[in-house]
């Protein structure tokens, strides 16, 4: 039989799914473009309607609403992963420094033309418009290879956390004396990509993305047992058979699989790997990861969609960079949670 907490987080899953659709609904209304309801069903069940709306919601509007679901659901994962690994509730996806290393490589597509413009200017010739997506995944690659060889070494995580930081401030400094040498045009297109964007995937990068993404979170939710075995402790988790040192590389491998691939396609976009498990945790009342899981990828997928809508701002020409929206609704939350919770502490074995 199933327990009354068993129905009640079967409801909330429920509850849930009806949200994302509705919302994944609304994403498709919503835009510069006046779209009514009616027409964006017909469009989605393939009748005929007016090309340009046909071209609207299939071809911009629908990928960019998948592709919201799928940084808030990815996002969320790796930040729920990084929580438990280092026991830390600030931690998220981009601790590891992979999103830096991202944010390297696009630098150095953009701005390293100017230092040396025989090279990436060919480079960028040739790749055309992946320019930028080749260049975040080799930054973040790089930063991955240099994490997973420190993980070997490296018994302790806080140790991991550090350097993981460190080779964000690395590429960070990086970056910044990259921009120091470049001209004001290359820094507004970097500043840009920055910002983050929903828009830019196509169907033909979904194609690559989408595959690699899922290919995280199947790992991700394989390594559910580990997760609950290191809420309690290192020692605890070896005491139960677990591998400490094998669940840490396969974690980092998930978080470089999923938030490296998405910070190459849609740019850095912040707060929803820190905030969204902690909504999560408010509103199961659980630690266990059986129910965290898939819970952060529902909550996530729908504070996406719902960032995303607020970004478009209906009815006008204008778009909010997403990464400002998704600071402006995560922050608050995150205070909301931690003020009120009385057991974030106990959530991480504290």
């Amino acid at each position: 039989m199933i327990s009354q907490k068993g129905k009640i987080v079967s409801i909330l899953f429920g509850g849930l799914g009806l949200i994302i659709i509705a919302l994944l609904l609304l994403d498709l209304i919503f835009g510069s473009v006046n779209i009514p309801f009616e027409k964006v069903f017909a469009i989605l069940s393939g009748s005929e309607v007016k090309t340009s709306w046909n071209y609207i919601v299939l071809n911009f509007r629908l990928p960019k609403a998948l592709t919201a679901i799928l940084v808030g659901a990815g996002l969320s994962v790796t930040g729920l992963m990084m929580q438990t690994l280092f026991r830390n509730p600030l931690a998220g996806p981009f601790v590891l420094g992979i999103s830096s290393g991202a944010s390297l490589g696009v630098a150095l597509m953009v701005m390293a033309s100017a230092i040396v413009p025989a090279f990436f200017g060919a480079v960028s010739a040739i790749l055309g418009n992946w320019a930028l997506v080749v260049a975040a995944v080799a930054g973040a690659s790089l930063v991955f290879l240099l994490v997973a060889l420190a993980s070997i070494r490296i018994s302790d995580s806080v140790s991991l956390l550090i350097i993981g930081i460190m080779f964000g401030s690395i590429t960070g400094a990086i970056v910044n004396i990259l921009q120091y040498f470049s001209e004001p045009e290359q820094i507004q297109s970097f500043i840009v990509w920055t910002f983050g964007s929903l828009a830019g995937v196509t169907w033909t990068e979904m194609q690559v993305m989408g595959p690699i993404v899922f290919t995280g979170l199947v790992l991700a939710f394989f390594l559910i047992k580990p997760m609950d075995a290191l809420l309690l402790g290192e020692n605890y988790a070896r005491g139960v058979g677990i591998s400490v040192n094998r669940t840490r590389i396969a974690v980092i491998i998930s978080t470089a699989l999923i938030a490296g691939t998405l910070t190459a396609f849609t740019g850095p976009i912040a707060f929803v790997g820190v905030a969204v498990p902690h909504i999560a945790r408010s509103i199961f009342r659980t630690a266990s990861h059986k129910v965290l899981m898939p819970a952060v990828v529902l909550i996530g997928a729908a504070i996406m969609l719902i960032c995303d809508i607020f970004s478009q701002l209906p009815g006008n020409q204008n778009t909010l960079p997403i990464n400002s929206v998704t600071a402006l609704f995560g922050g608050p939350v995150v205070i909301w949670v931690i003020m009120r919770s009385r057991n974030v502490k106990a959530s991480f074995g504290g």
